[in-house]
């Protein structure tokens, strides 16, 4: 598993015991959603995103290395994906996100593969 993706990137601006519960989530090309939950973990950073009407009501889950700002301020995160790649994500399930390791590892490489390009 690329231990990368699943750390906050350390020009982002994350600072270390910050809520991000609520923060506005936009992607390269527009908003989609809010912070439902998120981890600090070393090496299993990730966010949670409420999508809303976007997609159906959808959650999605975000490795901490796809974020690229955090603007505390503002209560914005930037993750450097667009809409579509987040849309097409593996679904985000709770029980396997806790439960089954690959589901990690196929988030992690899905999200590598798609920041790529």
């Amino acid at each position: 598993m690329e231990n990368g993706m699943w750390g906050y990137q350390d020009n982002a601006g994350y600072q270390a015991g910050t809520d991000l519960t609520g923060f506005k989530v936009e992607a390269t090309d527009g908003h989609i959603g809010k912070v439902d939950k998120y981890s600090e973990d070393v090496g299993a950073g990730y966010i949670v995103v409420d999508t809303g009407v976007w997609i159906f009501g959808k959650q999605v889950l975000l490795p901490a290395g796809t974020i690229t700002l955090i603007d505390t301020v503002n209560e914005t995160i930037q993750v450097g994906r667009t809409k579509e790649e987040i849309k097409n994500s593996p679904e985000f399930d709770k029980e396997k996100h806790v439960a089954d390791p690959t589901y990690h590892e196929q988030v992690g490489t899905y999200y590598g593969i798609a920041g790529m390009h």
